[in-house]
């Protein structure tokens, strides 16, 4: 007596049976570098995985360039040139990034040396050392943060008031 239920029936067809035998078998390549076929196994992507796009700066890493796109940036080594995302942009322990910000949230716990601009959110963890302007929605910082420069926070941005008052009156700013 078995414990599941045996789905394959001694009755089917030739055809049924050969079917399912080669819908349980794994795609192979003709060939590899040592003549056996390798086996093709495709690898299933998450739901997470899809949505969460981080691109990543390793801390053995320097780049110099530039950074532009949807998704977030996390470095970890040193990068020189300016980044601009619309995702988030995250300057961990022990990095460096040279350059202008433009990103959704900024979280630094390294070193930056330039301006971030039109941040929702700018978090300075205890480690963070900033040489630049920051102008964000929010602004937090840690104990034990330092920055050298000037910090607007809270306040709309001016051309954007105009052109919302622009847009609602019709005229011209």
């Amino acid at each position: 007596m078995s414990i599941w239920k045996d789905t394959s029936s001694s009755k089917s067809s030739p055809a049924a049976a050969r079917d399912a035998s080669a819908n349980s078998r794994a795609e192979t390549t003709p060939h590899s570098d040592f003549g056996a076929p390798s086996l093709v196994v495709p690898m299933a992507r998450t739901e997470a995985d899809r949505v969460r796009k981080e691109s990543l700066i390793a801390s053995d890493l320097t780049i110099e360039g530039k950074i532009e796109g949807a998704g977030s940036v996390r470095i970890a080594g040193k990068f020189k040139g300016d980044v601009n995302v619309q995702g988030d942009l995250t300057i961990e322990a022990g990095a460096k990034l040279t350059g202008g910000v433009r990103a959704h949230q900024v979280t630094i716990a390294g070193e930056l040396e330039g301006n971030i601009e039109g941040a929702v959110r700018v978090d300075l963890q205890p480690t963070a050392v900033v040489s630049g302007d920051i102008k964000s929605g929010a602004l937090t910082v840690a104990a034990g943060a330092r920055m050298r420069g000037h910090a607007v926070f809270g306040w709309e941005d001016e051309r954007s008031t105009k052109l919302g008052m622009v847009a609602e009156s019709g005229t011209k700013a």
